[in-house]
């Protein structure tokens, strides 16, 4: 019920990321001219500072399953990555920074993206975004799913 078409935050993010979604098709795209891209890669520097501030090491050794588990998620993940990669030739550019998109989102796949060029950290974003826009849609459906197979 948390999670469903009634509750406020549901409709928080899929407004959200709607309205944002439909702001990219408007003129205020074109915000770039006041340079918005090193703005926002300062607070993505600093988004990644914070979040890494807010990790304890230590609890690791409560629960060593978890993190076993999150191991052979990344491998999957990797091979996967791979696998993809080489079925489509794409370059290692796109599939570090599409990972790193899965995996820590818009606060560190520009950052990756950068690592290569500096005139790349834009497209990180996107990658990024577009994973959250699509990810905000199918994970609701997948909870749904989830929901009928519970019974």
């Amino acid at each position: 019920e948390d999670y469903s078409l009634t509750s406020k935050f549901f409709w928080l993010v899929v407004i959200v990321t709607t309205v944002g979604l439909g702001l990219s098709f408007s003129p205020v795209r074109h915000v770039e001219a006041a340079g918005a891209s090193k703005i926002a890669s300062a607070f993505l520097y600093i988004l990644v500072a914070t979040i890494g501030l807010h990790m304890d090491v230590s609890k690791i050794m409560d629960t060593p399953i978890y993190f076993l588990v999150g191991i052979v998620w990344m491998i999957v993940h990797a091979g996967l990555m791979l696998l993809v990669a080489k079925l489509i030739k794409a370059p290692l550019f796109y599939m570090a920074v599409g990972s790193q998109a899965n995996v820590g989102g818009a606060a560190s796949a520009p950052v990756v993206a950068a690592a290569f060029h500096p005139a790349l950290a834009p497209v990180g974003v996107l990658l990024a975004v577009f994973g959250y826009a699509l990810g905000t849609y199918m994970a609701w459906l997948c909870g749904q799913f989830l929901q009928v197979v519970a019974g």
